[in-house]
């Protein structure tokens, strides 16, 4: 029997129907819509001071009425498909996040394709993507690239090399496949382009993951347990 630690598919909140849970995901996704535009507007906008006063009070209205339970820290939605599947609140891809662009992943033959249009929030040098924001793509869809292939792993290294900005407002492709292995080790590389003129690379990346042991993967996520342990009785 293998020595990769099994890791948990969904999430680990107290479980509603399905019915409920892709309404939970609708409503998550249009919150996630909206937020994403007002963080847009935010950060392009010349408003008056009053105005940016006056909203600012209406935004911390409307935060005082998401009540109720917070998840803990390390507890996965139930919503995610943990560690493959979507996962609605990553900064990258999850379509409630209001920070993520965020990124569509689709299967290819020899690993995955994301598809993102980075907008002001994402800006580095004017009109241009910030270069952690580069990094944070594929770093996302090298590490969903090693799960997909069947190895999940964590970030020990990723190389980057930046060979030309990264526009804003500009359907971008993001690619990542696994180049090898090496008992717990994973090889993968990793490329932005833009969608229109997808050999010429903007941003490429090597990197290496590692699948922790059985051992670490309990100590780095206790909070996973309660999950492993429902699927081993299931």
């Amino acid at each position: 029997m293998s020595d990769r630690p099994r890791l948990p598919r969904t999430g680990t909140g107290t479980g509603t129907g399905t019915e409920e849970l892709e309404r939970r995901k609708a409503a998550i996704t249009r919150l996630g819509h909206e937020l994403r535009a007002l963080v847009e507007a935010t950060v392009r906008t010349d408003a008056s001071p009053d105005t940016l006063h006056r909203v600012a009070d209406g935004v911390r209205t409307v935060t005082g009425r998401l009540t109720g339970r917070r998840r803990a820290r390390g507890e996965i939605p139930e919503v995610d498909e943990f560690p493959a599947g979507p996962r609605f609140y990553s900064p990258v891809t999850g379509a409630g996040s209001p920070l993520a662009p965020p990124m569509r992943v689709t299967a290819a033959d020899d690993g995955l394709i994301g598809e993102c249009t980075l907008a002001g929030t994402h800006e580095g040098p004017p009109g241009y993507g910030h270069g952690g924001v580069s990094a944070m793509l594929l770093d996302e869809l090298m590490g969903r690239a090693c799960a997909a292939a069947g190895t999940p792993g964590l970030t020990v290294s990723l190389q980057m090399s930046y060979h030309r900005p990264v526009p804003l407002e500009t359907p971008l492709r993001i690619t990542a496949r696994v180049t090898g292995t090496d008992d717990r080790k994973i090889f993968v590389n990793g490329s932005i382009t833009s969608r229109t003129a997808p050999d010429a690379d903007l941003v490429t990346a090597e990197g290496v993951f590692v699948t922790p042991d059985p051992d670490s993967t309990r100590a780095l996520f206790p909070g996973l347990q309660r999950v492993m342990a429902e699927e081993l009785r299931g």
